[in-house]
């Protein structure tokens, strides 16, 4: 996954991660002008720098593509390869490190759930899911795949 903080959720409203940036922010050696501006309006300062609305567009619809878990998508300790299956010492193993992911899941939302927790819970806070280990399919910046995923 990318450095997701990146899940679509967030890269999705651009001002989180804007990917361009059309001008700077007055701060270093500005002009007087330039200056002023920025004093008397500073939210137009930065709606200058933010991106196009077809930029943006066009980097959530690539993230889109590219963060997409396909439906037949494996994930680590889901199944077992088959020529394993038949050694009881690995499937034993095997077993025990499954167990151990869907007690890290449960640990995950439970920490989620958990009010005290506020870099986790309340208002405008994203539950943390980056490293639960399984995904449904679609875009849910979850699950741990076999292969490579943006």
């Amino acid at each position: 996954m990318i450095d997701c903080t990146c899940t679509i959720e967030y890269v999705g409203y651009f001002p989180n991660r804007p990917t361009i940036a059309r001008s700077k922010m007055p701060t270093e050696d500005p002009t007087d002008e330039e200056w002023e501006d920025f004093l008397n309006k500073p939210e137009e300062a930065l709606l200058k720098c933010f991106p196009s609305q077809l930029q943006a567009t066009t980097v959530i619809a690539v993230l889109d593509v590219l963060s997409n878990h396909s439906p037949d998508e494996e994930y680590v300790g889901t199944n077992i390869e088959p020529f394993w299956k038949d050694e009881p010492v690995i499937n034993a193993a095997f077993e025990v490190f499954s167990g151990k992911l869907k007690e890290l899941e449960g640990i995950i939302d439970a920490r989620n759930a958990d009010c005290n927790l506020k870099n986790r819970n309340g208002a405008g806070v994203m539950p943390y899911e980056l490293l639960k280990p399984f995904s449904e399919p679609g875009i849910t910046g979850k699950g741990v795949p076999y292969s490579i995923s943006i």
